[in-house]
């Protein structure tokens, strides 16, 4: 029974500073890198929550400016063909989508001509793509931007350790050199995970805004048909 305890409190003992490695605060591993080290995992973290943000902003507008009534262009058409433009005016103004504005624009060009009409078409999808990209880019360049910072926190990193080696005559321990080597590699990891994130996400956002862009399209070549059939 002796023994027994003894062997417990030893892998008590043993494994006690393992737990307390491992519950090592993430404030201490931004800070064990230095002035330097901390200022640009400081503005990585910056980059990070500010990518996430844009990310998820345009994740939901764009949803948002995809969701459109099935039934909406078979109710347009009806209104159209029973001359109610009014009526088709109010349903486009009810959707409150990229689709409906569209087509608001084509209802309030009806007598134009076609092409007239098309272009006014045009123009106005533009502007509702202009819309949902609105801040996308900020995300490619974070993307880009993120890993560069934390190679720039590497190079400092690595000078710090070389000055530390400068300074010793050569023959500085690992101990002295280690805060160094320590803000190389943090700072580099810190920026790839930003980037990656970034990049992810930015690409995520062209699917869905391409995805939109062409029901958009779709939409808008169904009114143009509806305007090219006889009466």
């Amino acid at each position: 029974m002796n023994l027994l305890f003894q062997e417990t409190a030893e892998v008590t003992i043993e494994t006690a500073p393992l737990v307390n490695e491992e519950s090592q605060s993430l404030l201490g591993l931004i800070t064990a890198g230095g002035p330097s080290g901390t200022v640009i995992i400081g503005v990585l973290i910056l980059l990070l929550f500010f990518a996430l943000y844009i990310y998820f902003e345009r994740l939901l507008k764009i949803r948002a400016s995809s969701k459109i009534d099935s039934n909406f262009m078979l109710q347009i058409k009806d209104h159209i063909t029973n001359g109610r433009l009014d009526s088709a005016k109010m349903l486009c103004a009810k959707e409150d989508s990229p689709v409906a504005r569209l087509t608001e624009k084509g209802i309030s060009r009806i007598g134009s001509p076609l092409e007239d009409i098309n272009s006014a078409i045009e123009n106005a999808g533009r502007l509702e793509v202009y819309k949902l990209e609105k801040n996308v880019s900020m995300l490619a360049t974070i993307a880009g931007a993120a890993p560069m910072i934390g190679f720039l926190g590497t190079v400092i990193g690595m000078v710090i350790a070389f000055k530390t080696l400068a300074d010793a005559g050569g023959s500085a321990d690992m101990g002295s050199l280690a805060g160094g080597i320590y803000t190389a590699m943090i700072t580099t990891v810190a920026g790839l995970i930003v980037g990656i994130v970034a990049y992810i996400g930015y690409n995520h956002l062209v699917v869905k805004t391409d995805k939109v862009v062409h029901q958009m399209e779709e939409n808008a070549s169904d009114f143009l048909d509806l305007l090219n059939e006889p009466a």
